[in-house]
């Protein structure tokens, strides 16, 4: 006759075995270190869907949350002023698990270099330093009014909008202009008169118009505050509200604005944080397109 196990013995190999099995949910997060003006990629382990998760908290601010390659995923922007020091990351899931990770955020080297205002504005002088300086405000004002989508429209790594990208002018130094300090907030590329700009990634374009100081410029909201603005084009082939697949023709890039020789300039901004666009490159598969 065939002897069973007791029950109490059957129930304790049910219950044990999934707990001997179980993932830790942790945080990691790109790059390891972080300094003013770079962006951050935070992943919760173990945790199959954003719907686990409550919320998400990086120094007492809601972060949002997407699903990127099947793990819950969030960017962070560290603005250029924030202050050095240690900030906390806090997940809560639905189950009132809560996840803990201390950032270290560190001060970026401060860069001042010289940069004279283009004839074409009208040169060195203090009148038309005092007009760029208005003018930024409005064009900034305008910019920064732009809405993104509430959820990530995005699927696939980032992509360079250009072939084989070359840094000409870095991002975060400080430009000494006529008595003013204007802070790059951007990365310029080195690029032909004409030369073919495509979208860095799927998204919906939210603006697509001329400006005095920064010239052609395109904003390609990417969903959940996340966005990628080409600027000093010399031609806009998109329409503001159209939806674009990645490496999709957008632009051709030129000099118009506060430029005096063709290249691209190229800003990346998570809820309306400006990053460093060749850091926010490095946190994804790198490729041009």
């Amino acid at each position: 006759m065939r002897k069973f196990a007791p029950l109490f013995y059957v129930a304790v190999l049910l219950t044990a075995a999934p707990l001997a099995g179980a993932a830790v949910q942790a945080l990691s997060v790109f790059p390891d270190t972080v300094i003013q003006g770079e962006p951050l990629r935070v992943v919760v382990e173990n945790v199959s869907s954003v719907a686990e998760i409550k919320k998400i908290i990086f120094d007492t601010k809601s972060v949002e949350l997407f699903l990127f390659q099947g793990k819950p995923t969030a960017l962070i922007g560290i603005d250029l002023k924030k202050k050095p020091g240690n900030y906390k990351i806090v997940v809560t899931l639905v189950d009132g698990t809560v996840i803990e990770k201390i950032i270290v955020i560190g001060e970026r080297p401060k860069v001042e270099a010289p940069l004279g205002i283009p004839e074409k504005l009208g040169g060195n002088t203090p009148g038309a330093v005092k007009a760029v300086v208005s003018s930024l405000a409005s064009e900034n004002q305008s910019i920064y009014s732009v809405r993104t989508f509430p959820k990530s429209l995005w699927t696939e790594d980032f992509r360079f909008p250009i072939l084989n990208p070359t840094v000409t002018d870095s991002y975060g130094y400080v430009r000494q202009t006529v008595g003013q300090f204007i802070t790059h907030k951007g990365t310029d590329f080195s690029s032909k008169e004409g030369a073919v700009v495509k979208a860095m990634n799927r998204g919906i374009v939210r603006l697509a118009r001329t400006y005095q100081i920064y010239g052609k410029t395109i904003i390609v909201d990417h969903g959940a505050g996340l966005m990628t603005l080409y600027m000093h084009l010399s031609k806009i082939k998109v329409n503001e509200g159209e939806l674009v697949k990645q490496g999709q023709l957008i632009g051709l890039s030129g000099k118009t604005g506060y430029a005096e020789s063709p290249h691209l300039h190229v800003s990346v901004w998570i809820n309306k944080i400006s990053v460093d666009p060749m850091k926010f490159m490095a946190i994804f598969q790198k490729r041009a397109l």
